[in-house]
């Protein structure tokens, strides 16, 4: 088994999903990476796509249909200006031209060339997809892709992807190896293995400044939600609350930037009352940003992205523990706890319902939060376990198919779990823990399995039809 890096599982993204726009927008620049590499965009008459599966079922809602056409068209959601997403969409489908790739124009028909099948999954995975080029000399390409969680992708032969795993030098693929290894090299802190683990990909001092340009993405993210008014995109009419929330605990006080308002938070008045709707706050500011296409970090999912940035913010704003070196450590850990599921279970809403995605962010930021604090290897390892036993079988049956309800105060509730987790830990023995971490995986991955399809991100279940929705 090949490792994966801490920011391979956190990292920039664009919302609403990872799964449903980050993994098929991956996997359209893909595409275009193959025919590069076997003939020439030059060559292609024409591209078709088709969705199956929950990507299908929801892709509305989640914007799947945009990722592939953007995808397709050469833009790239790490860089592309998020307020411009909708002008670009709207240019294609009025003018029923695609720029392949960014360098040649074709036919492109909404409706016939990208197609939306709801009747049919593919056997590989629920969230499948082929295309298909057309060359001008009648032969064609085709490729399966399946976006397995996180933004990752693969096909079934699991050839074509652009791998980013390794083998480290003290490969951690279980939270045993971790205690293992910790012990073996007299580490006391678990953020020291997985530092010299990242030199496989970077160097140290490189990995410290991405998990840096990380922490800043995630202000930012946090700063615009607290700063929207507004209803979210979609038909739900779900009102944006982060900035009256936000606006309410500064009162009277006034900023003018990101480093201003971060001030005022650190200086606000702490209680207990207080801080929870602070951490309520940080975490619906970032997920009505992914609600919106917004640029999100993803943590290990887009769905999830408001639990580890509301964790971290609450450590920035209400712990003693603010150096960059605190930072650093919260995000590398928290990042390999985030392997250990993907490697073991899996991080795909659509494989394993919210557990998969919520309450693996939980068990994350549990974790970090817990290394930052002082906690033990074996502390820090028991909390990212107590966060998601008690996330287990946390289905996903989002409204509409749109990452709104119950999504969005899903993250503050996973937040909220990942603080009451690390300070449980922190006044336990592990020693004496019933249950590991690496069981409470495993028994994710059974739960995952057993859930009923019904309630893995298709809105065929629980909320998505328990409530009356008229349609627009």
């Amino acid at each position: 088994m090949e490792s994966i890096s801490v920011f391979e599982i956190i990292k920039v993204g664009i919302g609403p999903s990872s799964s449903h726009t980050m993994g098929p927008w991956n996997a359209a620049a893909a595409f275009i990476r193959i025919i590069k590499r076997e003939r020439s965009i030059e060559d292609v008459q024409e591209v078709f796509l088709e969705f199956f599966g929950s990507l299908a079922k929801t892709g509305i809602g989640h914007g799947t249909d945009i990722a592939g056409m953007l995808g397709l068209n050469g833009e790239d959601f790490r860089t592309i200006d998020t307020s411009k997403i909708d002008e670009e969409v709207d240019r294609i489908k009025t003018t029923q031209v695609l720029n392949l790739g960014g360098e040649k124009e074709i036919p492109f028909v909404y409706g016939y060339h990208l197609v939306l099948n709801m009747q049919k999954s593919l056997e590989f995975h629920p969230n499948g997809m082929i295309f298909r080029a057309v060359f001008e000399d009648g032969t064609e390409l085709i490729q399966d892709f399946y976006s397995v969680g996180g933004g990752f992708i693969m096909s079934q032969e699991k050839k074509s992807i652009e791998k980013h795993c390794v083998r480290t030098l003290y490969p951690c693929h279980k939270s045993a190896d971790i205690q293992k290894y910790c012990q073996k090299l007299g580490l006391d802190k678990i953020s020291d293995l997985i530092l010299m683990n990242e030199e496989s990909w970077r160097s140290q001092e490189e990995t410290r400044q991405e998990a840096l340009y990380i922490w800043q993405q995630i202000k930012e993210c946090i700063y615009k939600g607290v700063n929207k008014e507004g209803v979210l995109p979609g038909g739900l009419n779900v009102s944006r609350r982060a900035a009256a929330i936000n606006r309410k605990l500064l009162g009277d006080k006034v900023y003018k930037n990101i480093d201003e308002w971060f001030r005022l938070v650190v200086d606000a008045e702490e209680n207990f009352t207080n801080i929870n709707k602070w951490i309520a706050c940080f975490a619906l500011a970032v997920n009505e940003e992914n609600a919106s296409f917004g640029r999100i970090i993803t943590a290990p999912t887009n769905g999830a992205s408001g639990v580890i940035p509301a964790v971290l913010m609450y450590a920035q704003a209400f712990t003693p523990f603010t150096s960059e070196d605190d930072i650093v450590r919260f995000l590398l850990v928290a990042g390999e706890i985030g392997t250990l599921f993907k490697k073991n279970a899996t991080i795909s809403a659509a494989m394993g319902g919210c557990q998969a995605e919520v309450g693996v962010s939980s068990a994350m930021a549990a974790a970090g939060l817990t290394e930052i604090l002082g906690g033990s290897v074996g502390q820090v390892l028991m909390a990212a376990e107590i966060a998601m036993e008690h996330h287990l079988g946390l289905t996903c049956d989002p409204i509409k198919g749109l990452v709104q309800i119950p999504c969005i105060e899903r993250n503050s509730m996973g937040a909220i779990k990942a603080i009451t987790a690390a300070n449980i830990a922190l006044e336990s023995d592990p020693a004496k823990a019933r249950v590991t971490l690496d069981e409470v995986i495993q028994t994710m991955w059974e739960t995952a399995q057993a859930m009923s399809d019904r309630f893995k991100e298709t809105s065929e279940g629980g909320l998505a039809i328990a409530v009356n929705v008229p349609e627009c």
